[in-house]
């Protein structure tokens, strides 16, 4: 396998952009084709539609039958890396998987070794591994490994299935990586490939997305239909929670083999992190999120002048609110959509201009106006702050906060980088608290039981049993963060 060139000393540092404080980080994306003539290259454009899961590093490996198997690991973007000829030339071969990184475990951004996706060298052949996830029981299982010889390469809870899987006594890859996986809790979408294998596993619960479709005579997993759409395959399904597809020229092979659970897939996909335009369920993220807008209106009614989105996430709940208030949308805050490198050294007093890189105000629009701004989420509430602030000195006559999700009030041990519940802000203060806090004139978040209508529950949430994992809302993990409460973490009590 080829290595890339990228020291630790050249991990870069601009891909940071003003949000980051306010913003839970997606945990990656992954991508796989079979049967099609230079795969990577498919592989290439579906990383890059699914670059919004992760900006910090991406990974392909490929397998030539002449060739053997090659990979390429690079810090940064997708189009800055792999788009250039001499290094795709390294990728030969009608088999590929992909991996695009946020990290939520392991190093933050420090090494090129905790770069997916993982390759080991088994008794019956080569196997590569990307995953999409957190694995909760990681730290025990490294320890486990560790003690009976096994030599981790890097900081990742990934890289625990691949010594898993070596360490396996079942007949072939397939089956090594399902005795594997049945030692691993926490939350996983896998895509996986040998010499002539693509294979694609979700965990029982299927709280991470994994798709299926159909490229010509081959065949590609994804996060996301839209990076089947980039690529112009077929969707043809999702890959159900607790399923492994085996994919082997033109035949698919499927099995659950994991204990039976009631599905539990993460609500915030349709809140936030999916693209708009993909399909989740058979619903589109778009209008999901065109009817959150519309619960949000019902539910925290305000007389204002103009309805306002914090580009680009709140966009479509803040037409849903707009259509069903009555009261005019606007585009009252214009994102900079060329920010990008143009900051790889910014001085002390560029920083310090935080949003205002990113986003500036329609003052034209705003002045005299009573603004309501609709955005997707609040962590910190640093960012919202500032956005207040900027919208209140072009002018604004009030500012009123209307946010397309509930309160965000414990982190996330399944694939999503959250800050520690301390520096959550609903996780200390009342709603009435945080209005204070932010100095707006309004501040209202949508409910459980609102979210859980607009994502097509009608009865809401209890009623639903739930079919979502909300743990970041509820405080309700369907699986015990094992690693987390080793920590000294505490799970929520009955008085909470």
């Amino acid at each position: 396998m080829t290595k890339s060139p990228m020291s630790l000393a050249d991990a870069p540092k601009f891909y940071a952009h003003p949000f980051d404080d306010n913003k839970l980080k997606e945990e990656c994306g992954i991508f796989g084709v079979t049967g099609v003539t230079d795969a990577a290259n498919f592989v290439a454009l579906g990383l890059h539609a699914l670059q919004h899961r992760g900006q910090e590093a991406g990974g392909i490996v490929s397998h030539d039958p002449e060739d053997g198997f090659n990979s390429a690991r690079r810090f940064g973007y997708v189009r800055d890396n792999f788009t250039k000829q001499s290094l795709m030339e390294t990728l030969p071969g009608p088999l590929a998987i992909g991996h695009v990184r946020y990290s939520t475990a392991g190093s933050k951004g420090a090494a090129i070794r905790d770069v997916q996706p993982f390759f080991g060298e088994f008794s019956m052949g080569g196997a590569a591994v990307a995953h999409n996830g957190n694995i909760t029981n990681a730290e025990a299982l490294r320890r486990e490994l560790t003690e009976r010889g096994s030599i981790f390469s890097s900081s990742s809870d990934s890289e625990c299935i691949i010594h898993l899987m070596a360490r396996s006594l079942q007949r072939n890859i397939p089956e090594r990586m399902e005795d594997a996986l049945r030692r691993v809790e926490g939350a996983f979408s896998i895509v996986a490939m040998t010499r002539t294998k693509l294979i694609g596993v979700r965990d029982a619960l299927g709280v991470r997305p994994l798709v299926l479709g159909k490229l010509g005579d081959g065949y590609a997993l994804s996060s996301e239909t839209c990076a089947l759409d980039i690529i112009g395959a077929e969707y043809v399904r999702e890959i159900e929670p607790g399923e492994m597809v085996v994919i082997t020229g033109d035949e698919i092979e499927s099995s659950y083999p994991f204990r039976k659970q009631s599905p539990r897939f993460c609500i915030f996909e349709h809140v936030y992190f999916s693209r708009p335009d993909s399909i989740i369920g058979g619903q589109s993220v778009y209008e999901t999120r065109r009817q959150i807008g519309v619960e949000l209106a019902r539910e925290a009614p305000v007389d204002a002048d103009l309805v306002c989105p914090v580009p680009d996430s709140g966009t479509p709940a803040a037409i849903g609110f707009s259509q069903e208030s009555g009261i005019p949308y606007a585009m009252g805050i214009i994102r900079n959509q060329y920010m990008g490198r143009t900051f790889i050294e910014p001085t002390e007093q560029i920083r310090n201009m935080g949003v205002r890189l990113k986003l500036n105000v329609n003052r034209a629009l705003i002045k005299g106006k009573r603004v309501i701004l609709v955005d997707d989420s609040v962590v910190r509430g640093t960012t919202s702050r500032k956005i207040k602030e900027m919208i209140l000195d072009a002018g604004a006559a009030e500012v009123h906060f209307r946010i397309a999700s509930p309160p965000t009030a414990w982190p996330c041990f399944y694939g999503v980088d959250t800050p520690q519940r301390e520096k959550l802000l609903a996780a200390t203060m009342t709603e009435e608290e945080m209005r204070e806090h932010l100095n707006v004139d309004s501040l209202k978040f949508i409910s459980l039981d609102g979210l859980y209508r607009a994502v097509g529950e009608a009865k809401g949430r209890k009623a639903s049993c739930p079919q979502y994992c909300d743990a970041c809302f509820s405080g309700e993990y369907p699986v015990t963060p094992a690693d987390m409460i080793e920590k000294g973490f505490v799970l929520k009590t009955a008085a909470e």
